[in-house]
């Protein structure tokens, strides 16, 4: 049987992450407390702000903005949505 979390994203018990997405204290925090969903669900919105944002996540700068969006996303007040973003369909 697989892990379970209480999913801090969904607000309910979900099937955890097998492993630490990231590393370090920020991996560690990520993987008692967010679900398979809930990652699915930050890597759809990251996707989206890398792309509005332009951002380079090779550079200090980008991986800041990167990382305090997720933080916002899973513990915060959630992430910013870009005022230009439109979502297609």
């Amino acid at each position: 049987m697989s892990r379970m979390v209480h999913c801090v994203k969904l607000g309910r018990e979900a099937e955890a992450l097998e492993k630490p997405p990231l590393k370090g204290e920020v991996g560690q925090k990520i993987f008692d407390n967010v679900s398979q969903e809930g990652w699915k669900m930050w890597l759809e919105h990251s996707k989206m702000l890398i792309n509005e944002y332009r951002l380079d996540l090779t550079s200090e700068q980008g991986q800041k903005l990167w990382m305090t969006e997720m933080d916002k996303f899973f513990f915060g007040e959630g992430s910013d949505v870009p005022g230009e973003f439109v979502p297609k369909g």
